[in-house]
């Protein structure tokens, strides 16, 4: 495989990881795996997260990441009204169903408790 090749799979892992999958070599892919072609050629398979493998120790993070590249820039970048969004997004998801999920928000945010759960108050009423 060549060095571009490489590149190539090193930029589609960090999206796979991100979105909650796997990347697999060509000659391990199974049924359900998505082929990544370079050039004509099958060089690796994507394995899509599924929810009979999802961990939900890394849930959290993991919805925070999806969202994150949905919007398309970190949380600490954001300004008010994305990070709004990105409560009302991780609520849309069943986020804050998971235990010490606010702490973890806000954290991630930048934010206070007591302001995750004033952007829930406002995504809930919209």
């Amino acid at each position: 495989m060549a060095d571009d090749a490489d590149d190539l799979l090193d930029t589609v892992s960090t999206v796979v990881a991100a979105l909650g999958g796997t990347v697999v070599p060509a000659d391990e892919m199974v049924h359900g795996d998505v082929p990544v072609a370079w050039r004509g050629s099958v060089v690796a398979g994507v394995r899509p997260r599924t929810d009979d493998h999802l961990d939900l120790h890394d849930a959290l993070p993991t919805l925070i990441t999806e969202v994150e590249v949905e919007l398309g820039l970190p949380c600490a970048e954001m300004d008010r009204a994305q990070k709004q969004d990105v409560v009302s997004l991780l609520n849309e998801r069943g986020a804050f169903t998971l235990r010490k999920s606010v702490e973890d928000v806000a954290e991630a945010l930048g934010v206070s408790r007591f302001t995750v759960y004033n952007y829930l108050e406002r995504a809930e009423a919209d």
